[in-house]
């Protein structure tokens, strides 16, 4: 089983955060002013040794994949942002194709929404508007992507490079987009692209085109099944804060069936969840979350992924997502531990 984990690529300082939200401003920022909203509410989340790493940093690429690798992820799906030819966080990236380290798989993932102060692509205070163009446009986007298809490290399926789609819904002529870029693909060598739709919390369009698609936990179930059940509120002063099952939301997800109108389907996981660094008392957060708990049901879910899927990758959410509190790096409340049940339950796989 291949696990691949979403990475965040916002661990260094860019001018257009500067701008909007300060100087020096990187992800490490919301994660560190983070406080605790209710009782046993652990915020901060601290790296290990306090590990406040910058990306640009090549020795820090190098720690998370050897890292990644001895604990089994198979690779990385990298947040990709791309608006009309303006390209964003695209540093970390760029270091990694300019040279031959790490050697560890990865993908990409079009984080297709506008940047807004809110942080969840919702249309108030853009910062950066997403705009689609017309075919010179993918074209100048395709070519981008290109320099990444062509590693021997990027991650394939039927020998098509794997490229996920966060928000297809928004592309006004998405269908004709990817049939163009595929075209191109062929010229430039490639059997085509293997373009995989997010299933997520959003309405999911039909698009033609798409090859697969990947559930985007615990997105994905809270959108689309009956979890009224999982969600509580806590009440401090004048605040409200929204907090849900953790075991509750891993049934569901391992309850549901993944068939869509016969199309593949790669299941998902998630570490954790925890926002409330970027949105307070707006966001969301998880309890009864455990390390021994997601060995369990990632166990499962790897067991589902093969049987039930007839899928050998799962995406799981996420490798470093410290500002929404799922991520599998140390921290200094469980050290290696969320690394350590990833092993055990590609260990207790036994296919």
């Amino acid at each position: 089983m291949k696990l691949i984990a979403y990475y965040l690529p916002q661990f260094h300082q860019i001018p257009e955060n500067d701008l909007w939200w300060g100087e020096g401003f990187t992800e490490w920022t919301n994660t560190q002013k983070a406080q605790p909203l209710y009782s046993n509410h652990r915020q901060p989340k601290e790296p290990l040794k306090d590990y406040y790493y910058n990306l640009l940093d090549p020795s820090v690429r190098e720690w998370q994949a050897s890292l990644a690798r001895f604990y089994g992820i198979y690779g990385f799906c990298y947040y990709h942002y791309w608006f009309k030819g303006k390209r964003l966080l695209e540093k970390p990236l760029e270091a990694l194709l300019q040279s031959d380290t790490p050697d560890f798989p990865f993908c990409l993932s079009w984080a297709n929404e506008p940047w807004t102060r809110r942080w969840d692509g919702s249309e108030d205070e853009i910062l950066m508007p997403q705009d689609y163009g017309d075919e010179a446009d993918w074209a100048e986007h395709f070519h981008e992507l290109l320099k990444a298809f062509n590693d021997k490290r990027y991650i394939r399926i039927e020998n098509k490079p794997l490229f996920v789609i966060y928000r297809p819904g928004l592309i006004p002529r998405c269908e004709e987009m990817l049939e163009y870029w595929n075209k191109l693909a062929v010229q430039h060598g490639l059997p085509g692209i293997y373009f995989v739709r997010t299933l997520g919390g959003f309405d999911i369009p039909n698009q033609a085109g798409f090859e697969a698609s990947v559930e985007f936990e615990p997105h994905y179930t809270f959108a689309h099944a009956h979890t009224q059940s999982l969600w509580s509120k806590i009440k401090k002063k004048e605040n409200e804060h929204l907090v849900f099952d953790y075991d509750g939301a891993w049934e569901m997800i391992l309850s549901r069936s993944p068939h869509r109108s016969g199309e593949q389907i790669i299941p998902g996981a998630y570490v954790n969840w925890d926002n409330t660094p970027r949105r307070g008392y707006h966001g969301q957060s998880c309890i009864g979350s455990s390390p021994e708990k997601f060995a369990y049901y990632l166990t499962r879910q790897i067991e589902r992924a093969a049987q039930v899927y007839n899928s050998s990758f799962l995406f799981v959410n996420a490798w470093n997502e410290w500002a929404e509190g799922t991520y599998l790096e140390p921290d200094k409340d469980h050290g290696f531990a969320y690394l350590e049940a990833v092993r055990t339950a590609l260990l207790n796989y036994a296919p």
